[in-house]
């Protein structure tokens, strides 16, 4: 309700006291009701005037009361604020130093953290130079270590060939690049090699050859049919030629334009370094031929020294007259004379003769020059860093050449061999030396050098090869015993690759000196070997096709497979079954025997699995006058499908090689350095070797005729056991089916 002001309060008092007045005046005298009313109105209003003053007292009383309370509430709010205010502040305040305090914490941590890890970088890195330091310290040691153990007789032999100082430094000087270009692992391999020197005569050795566009169609091919190679127990293939080369004048890839190059159709060097790292992880050994004799007229150094660049021609042997050729032709022999006949090749545009020891497109080198050796060694490290494990040098006692001798085997070439075995030793010892010397077996060992002084690490054992063939289509043994035991009194040291067929022909070099004494004359018995292995005479089964005939000598080389040798073609092709087990039987035994000799074991692509001729070769006129091609047939990957078959022939072969296989690995008897001899049996078609090593023996018999017969031993010293069959026997006057053989082990006495 709205508050009355004092002057309407006045006028209702004065109504009041009228009211009052009225009331009273009925017992009043007028003149005291003046006057009364007078004092009444001045009381009422003095009354009324301070009760005012006491009611407006009261009112600014309780304003100032209520002002002040609000005065102190607002102080009250405003100091509350200000705490607040101060709070929030100090808070903040509080917060803000926390953070910095925490990011100059984070800030200081991480780079305390930045500092450590630039620190342990800046060890990691030091230690990690430090070991890079002692590594190739270490390596430059280990280098140094094999450099000077040959340096007095490499520079020695070196200056003794060619007298040039500067030279040889360069050589030197490239020894070391080449090593130091050599990858970890290889060098790895070198080592653990140095510590084993004798790994590769162990008894789980087994090869086989191929041409690489043949077995798998290019080096990626090959690659991904390893695991086949290790189904078929090989450790070690041979890789025949691959690098670049002419088509239509290749020899068989044995004319290299490029030694750093691979035939485009089979790959790149690439190519060929992921296929040797592939086979070392499977624990395969790779194998190359290097073609040292001579390079193709396609090579860089022909085509300029065919330009009349006298660096390049002084590389081979040019002559701008007849004069100095003919000189030559009196004593040198010629290695195809109807094919290829002569030592020389006259060049038309280039108006000089050029030697060509094998065919006119094929020059020989001149190792009378320095540059010649030391560029063809650089090609020799280069391939062998590309993870080549074996190296086998094409043709070797032909690399050197003098007048007036035969240009073959002098020892010029043994200077150069054994050069080379110091140059591998120094920058790649895991790599071994295969020299291809076709020759009887104790004309070929000075190729091995001595022990002292060794040269190559490897030779093909080419003649017992041949002899081999000569006692299946002779079935006598008496010429082949009689080579067995000349190998087999040579050192141990000493390792023969032994095959029953290859890539090439065969030569029917045998020890015909031995053979007049038997009534066999060379020419009449040379006529009837290739006539035997066409399939003409003495009842034989074998098919094939003569190389290089002259008609003039009668003298003919002979090409076939194993298996079509040993009777399986002509069996497939008369469906005959009876011949068809004979000549598996004989194929088999033949193999066996070569297990049996001392050396390594290496089958030619096709044999595990009794591939027969391939007579395609006559459609391709690149190959159709190289009658070598019938043996060089593709691998028939769908014949090998049968060996899934137990009743194919590629089964019964496959199956019978990989026992044989299995046998030589895990008999110890088997290592190329045991005790091996051959043992008379009193039967013209027997064969018996014997083994012996760390205790265990093991008598080896081979019956080379279609006929039963009976090796007359008398091993008198307890009971044998068959390892083919299981049967326990005394090895005394032993029953040998036709084309069979027995493997008996001495038993251990208990």
């Amino acid at each position: 309700m709205a508050k009355k002001s004092r002057k309407d309060r006045k006028k209702t008092a004065t109504k009041q006291n009228v009211t009052k007045q009225s009331l009273g005046e009925q017992n009043v005298k007028p003149e005291e009701k003046l006057e009364n009313a007078g004092v009444e109105a001045q009381e009422t209003e003095a009354v009324i005037e301070a009760k005012d003053i006491g009611e407006e007292t009261e009112t600014a009383r309780k304003e100032e009361e209520a002002a002040k309370k609000e005065e102190a509430e607002k102080a009250e709010e405003a100091a509350k604020k200000a705490a607040e205010e101060e709070a929030a502040a100090k808070k903040a305040a509080e917060e803000e130093a926390a953070k910095k305090a925490a990011e100059e914490e984070a800030a200081a941590k991480k780079a305390a953290e930045e500092e450590a890890a630039k620190k342990a970088a800046e060890e990691a890195a030091a230690k990690k130079a430090a070991e890079e330091a002692e590594k190739k310290a270490l390596s430059r040691a280990t280098f140094e270590r094999r450099f000077v153990k040959h340096l007095d007789e490499l520079k020695w032999l070196y200056m003794e060939l060619y007298g040039n100082s500067s030279m040889f430094a360069e050589l030197s000087d490239n020894l070391y690049r080449f090593y130091e270009e050599r990858n970890e692992e290889l060098k790895e391999i070198d080592l653990k090699r140095e510590d084993y020197p004798d790994w590769y005569k162990q008894n789980d050795m087994l090869g086989m050859m191929f041409y690489i566009d043949n077995f798998g169609g290019n080096m990626k091919g090959v690659e991904d049919k390893l695991e086949y190679l290790e189904k078929s127990n090989v450790n070690y293939v041979h890789l025949m030629p691959f690098l670049d080369t002419v088509e239509g004048r290749s020899d068989g890839g044995y004319a290299v334009a490029d030694f750093r190059k691979v035939q485009e159709k089979l790959g790149t060097m690439e190519d060929l370094e992921s296929l040797t790292a592939a086979c070392h992880k499977k624990n395969i050994n790779v194998c190359m031929d290097f073609v040292m004799n001579h390079t193709s007229e396609d090579h860089e150094w022909a085509k300029k020294a065919r330009q009349g660049i006298g660096e390049y021609m002084s590389r081979y042997f040019f002559f701008d007259n007849y004069s100095i050729p003919a000189e030559y032709e009196k004593t040198v022999p010629q290695v195809f004379p109807t094919t290829a006949p002569g030592n020389f090749t006259w060049l038309a545009d280039a108006e000089h003769f050029v030697m060509t020891t094998f065919y006119p497109y094929q020059w020989d080198l001149n190792y009378k020059n320095p540059r010649v050796f030391n560029e063809m060694m650089y090609n020799f490290l280069y391939l062998a860093n590309k993870g080549i494990d074996i190296i086998r040098i094409d043709a070797v006692p032909y690399i050197w050449k003098e007048l007036n001798t035969s240009c073959r085997n002098l020892k010029q070439v043994h200077t150069i061999v054994r050069m080379m075995r110091m140059i591998s030793e120094i920058v790649c010892p895991s790599v071994l030396l295969l020299g291809e010397v076709v020759m009887e077996p104790e004309k070929v060992v000075p190729y091995f050098g001595t022990v002292e002084k060794p040269e190559c690490h490897m030779l093909y054992n080419v003649t017992t090869m041949a002899t081999t063939w000569h006692t299946v289509a002779t079935r006598d043994v008496g010429l082949l015993r009689q080579q067995l035991d000349i190998v087999n009194s040579l050192p141990k040291e000493y390792v023969f690759l032994n095959y029953l067929r290859c890539h090439d022909d065969i030569g029917w070099g045998l020890d015909y000196a031995s053979l007049e004494k038997e009534g066999l004359r060379e020419r009449p018995h040379k006529q009837y070997l290739n006539d035997y292995f066409q399939g003409y005479v003495g009842d034989s089964t074998s098919r094939g096709e003569l190389y290089n005939a002259d008609p003039v000598t009668g003298d003919a080389r002979f090409c076939g497979t194993t298996a079509s040798m040993c009777g399986i073609e002509k069996a497939g092709f008369e469906q005959d079954e009876e011949a068809m087990e004979k000549a598996i039987d004989k194929d088999i035994m033949l193999h066996a025997y070569m297990f049996m000799q001392s050396g390594i074991p290496v089958l030619y692509s096709g044999d595990e699995i009794g591939q027969v001729n391939d007579y395609t070769y006559k459609e391709n006129p690149n190959k159709a006058e190289d009658s070598r091609y019938i043996h060089r047939g593709a691998m028939q990957w769908d014949l090998v499908q049968n060996i899934k078959d137990p009743e194919s022939v590629e089964s019964r072969v496959f199956r019978r090689l990989g026992q044989l296989e299995e046998i030589r690995k895990s008999e110890k008897v088997f290592v190329s350095y045991a005790d091996t001899w051959t043992i008379e049996t009193w039967e013209a078609g027997v064969l018996s070797i014997g083994r012996y090593y760390e205790g265990e023996k093991l008598i080896g018999l081979f019956n080379f005729s279609e006929y039963d017969k009976t090796a007359w031993i008398n091993e008198d010293d307890g009971m044998y056991v068959d390892l083919i069959s299981g049967k326990e026997m005394e090895a005394r006057g032993v029953n040998i089916p036709a084309f069979g053989f027995y493997y008996l082990k001495k038993k251990d006495v208990l």
